[in-house]
């Protein structure tokens, strides 16, 4: 599943690094809550200015809601945090996309993973985004990843579905050039 929080008007830009490594942890922390179980899994994210962009995997539309939800407060508890500050952060409910198809996962993942290049005329064509899940990804193609991933635990936890797992990489191995269309 695809899904697009968008940040309600006024806000700092949320690629901020004083806001993004706090947005990293809740990230972390939403797919190992207890309250969510195994029912719901960030696998990819990136931070753009105004909107969060994820691929999750959800046993089912409760699960998917819930979980959603508890990240979408503990992304919001994170900002506002940082900011002082109290209120709404989000400015709509969250987007959600299914994902049926190899094709459409390995897209999702250039979209999600790439969307940098897609936002930030600064964005190098080579450059592996460092406020998402990139630097962790273990899908690019060889010699196009991070030369070393970083050390500390991954924010993701790995695909339990087959095409969020094995499916996609039938349709070829992510180039670190990609672009999302």
């Amino acid at each position: 599943m695809h899904v697009t929080l968008r940040a309600r008007e006024g806000l700092p830009p949320l690629r901020d690094r004083a806001i993004f490594p706090e947005m990293r942890e809740a990230i972390r922390a939403a797919s190992r809550s207890p309250a969510v179980g195994s029912g719901f899994r960030v696998v990819q994210f990136s931070v753009q200015d105004d909107h969060v962009h994820l691929i999750v995997e959800a046993h089912d539309a409760d699960d998917l809601g819930r979980g959603v939800q508890g990240l979408a407060i503990r992304l919001a508890r994170a900002i506002n945090r940082v900011l002082v500050a109290s209120g709404k952060v989000w400015g709509d409910r969250y987007h959600a996309r299914d994902l049926r198809t190899p094709r459409e996962v390995r897209a999702a993942i250039v979209y999600v993973l790439m969307n940098a290049k897609k936002h930030l005329r600064r964005a190098a064509k080579d450059a592996i985004d460092e406020l998402s899940s990139a630097p962790w990804f273990d899908g690019f193609r060889p010699g196009d990843a991070a030369p070393c991933p970083p050390l500390d635990e991954p924010p993701v936890v790995l695909a339990r579905t087959w095409l969020g797992a094995i499916g996609w990489r039938r349709c070829g191995l992510v180039r670190i050039d990609e672009a999302p269309a």
